[in-house]
């Protein structure tokens, strides 16, 4: 048989279900109005720049003869499934996000969606999280998904609450110091 009708292994089988990070049932995939905006400029650089590229690549090279030696059509198609990967992952995420601007509650002192908190732990430990949306949450710079547990356990508190938060080394104690949210864009 031609090696053109043979299957690819399941290692490099493209899955066209794009698995996306778990809401809880019957909430809503919230995201600031900048990290929308950041999906939606990488959705647009795969569409308009990195997928044609990887294209012409693999155009060039399936037109060199044996593709099944020919390092740059193995790599390039490759990659082009993980870019049309990455692209439904981004086009689903953006059709469900829902855009909610935090700078609506400058000023206030009770936490939402958008706020920078600063609490202490039962241990003394002074500690700020920002709460954001699944897609944009970074722990690094200590932003939280609002659904992480340190998020559930302070949104709707305010300034000067004690709340308990359960942790898998048992429950502790956390005390909201300060809330603050971006202030509104100027137009």
């Amino acid at each position: 048989m031609s090696k053109a009708f043979t299957r690819e292994t399941e290692a490099d089988e493209d899955v066209d279900e794009v698995r996306l990070a778990p809401l809880p049932a019957g909430t809503r995939n919230y995201i600031t109005p900048a990290g929308y905006a950041r999906l939606r400029v990488e959705l647009l650089a795969l569409i308009d720049n990195e997928r044609p590229k990887v294209v012409d690549i693999v155009h060039w090279a399936a037109s060199n003869g044996d593709r099944s030696e020919n390092g740059d059509y193995i790599y390039g198609k490759k990659r082009l499934r993980e870019i049309d990967r990455r692209i439904r992952f981004l086009t689903k995420r953006l059709e469900i996000a829902e855009v909610t601007d935090p700078s609506t509650h400058h000023g206030n002192d009770q936490v939402f969606f958008g706020a920078t908190v600063t609490y202490l732990d039962n241990l003394g430990v002074e500690r700020s999280v920002t709460i954001l949306g699944i897609d944009e949450a970074d722990s690094s710079r200590s932003e939280v998904s609002w659904v992480s547990p340190i998020a559930r356990t302070l949104l709707k508190a305010r300034v000067g609450d004690l709340l308990k938060l359960v942790t898998p080394s048992g429950v502790m104690e956390i005390e909201v110091l300060r809330v603050t949210y971006p202030p509104a864009a100027e137009h």
